[in-house]
């Protein structure tokens, strides 16, 4: 139905990517990297690395590449085995397909949270993220050098302070700057070297940038041309326009959730108040904010996406002086980025909400904050049960 479509369109739409915030020069010691030009250059969790035996993270002499053409990317892929040079081909052969970039993708353990994490060679990788971020030589001379590129996200709810040392597989991993990849629900970068001492897979994840062919379509087609079990996201998608902006009017009778749904939904909430916050947790013990709304709109029936740029998008949007309890507020927070949806709570009713607000904090009501408030979404069962 179209009203789903749209609600589809907007997820992905929200994709954007993260821009620095800070980064210092690292001075780089021993070891070596040597740049890789790798070829023409949603949501189901990243395969988990391998432990390897602990030891440091090669740094860097080689200094990064200058950055030369900026590439938008609109589709992510990712394979169960490492791309061949034949996979490779049939890809870049497909209409519209302008530049290809390689990466290593797996789920890591990062300060004792499991983090969606990229491998990337730092001087072509960076032409796939927004102009700010890939202007920063300084990021990614780090990046080379062996340090950690985390989102604003993980580094400001989720405890990473900017320049520590966090705990990592093989050793520790230091913060050198808030950024993200823009690319779901990843939330680190490091260097391919980096990647291999912490054991993520090698060549499994593409980015490919198409930015005047239709993203699903060309989706459609790299997964007939990949193996079985390959997964495609779109980011940054080139999509037809909605011809109707969706609003609660237009959205089809009977779309919203019942008040019997309402009701358990809030009391599902309500019963994990002074549940201490851990990021990326979903329950039933600790919570981050959107893994709050998962679980609790879980128990009265619905299905919601995991993050909270995806539950932005599995309703209407509603004036916030029409708010009703069991909307979802959410907020724009991140300053590195101003448009991503960073934080989202539930509205409890009487300028009240119930969420779960950053590490060292607890699940609690408090009164709604506007200070960057993005918007009032109306949850919508069926959009958000389609929402990847």
């Amino acid at each position: 139905m179209p009203f789903i479509v749209v609600a589809l369109v907007a997820v992905l739409t929200a994709d954007v990517l993260l821009l620095v915030q800070s980064s210092e020069q690292a001075t780089p010691s021993a070891g070596r990297v040597t740049p890789r030009q790798t070829p023409l250059s949603q949501k189901r969790p990243l395969e988990q690395a391998e432990q390897p035996a602990p030891q440091q993270p090669a740094r860097s002499l080689t200094p990064v590449q200058p950055l030369r053409k900026l590439h938008k990317p609109n589709l992510f892929v990712l394979t169960r085995k490492p791309f061949t040079n034949e996979l490779l081909q049939k890809v870049a052969k497909l209409s519209g397909v302008r530049a290809l970039e390689l990466a290593d993708a797996a789920s890591i353990t990062l300060d004792g949270k499991r983090v969606q994490t990229l491998a990337v060679n730092p001087s072509t990788f960076r032409a796939y993220t927004p102009k700010v971020t890939a202007s920063s030589d300084a990021l990614w001379q780090n990046v080379a050098a062996g340090d950690v590129a985390v989102s604003f996200v993980l580094g400001n709810d989720g405890g990473l302070a900017l320049h520590s040392r966090v705990s990592a597989p093989a050793g520790q991993l230091r913060v050198g700057a808030y950024a993200t990849t823009g690319f779901g629900a990843v939330d680190a970068v490091v260097s391919k070297d980096v990647g291999r001492t912490l054991g993520l897979p090698h060549d499994n994840a593409l980015i490919v940038s198409a930015p005047k062919t239709n993203s699903e379509t060309l989706r459609k087609a790299i997964l007939r041309a990949m193996p079985k079990g390959t997964q495609v996201a779109m980011v940054n998608p080139v999509l037809p326009q909605p011809r109707q902006k969706v609003t609660q009017r237009n959205w089809p009778t009977g779309s919203f959730m019942t008040g019997e749904q309402l009701t358990a939904a809030l009391t599902a909430a309500a019963s994990k108040l002074g549940r201490p916050y851990v990021w990326g947790a979903e329950g039933p013990d600790t919570f981050d904010c959107s893994g709050l709304v998962q679980w609790a709109y879980g128990q009265a029936g619905v299905r919601m996406p995991r993050v909270t740029h995806q539950q932005w998008v599995t309703g209407p949007q509603v004036p916030f002086d029409q708010a009703q309890p069991g909307d979802l507020l959410f907020w724009r927070n991140d300053p590195t980025n101003p448009d991503y949806i960073s934080h989202v709570a539930i509205y409890w009713g009487k300028g009240q909400m119930l969420h779960a607000p950053r590490t060292g904090d607890v699940v609690k009501i408090a009164p709604v904050s506007t200070r960057n408030l993005a918007g009032v979404v109306r949850v919508s069962p069926a959009a958000s049960g389609q929402v990847r």
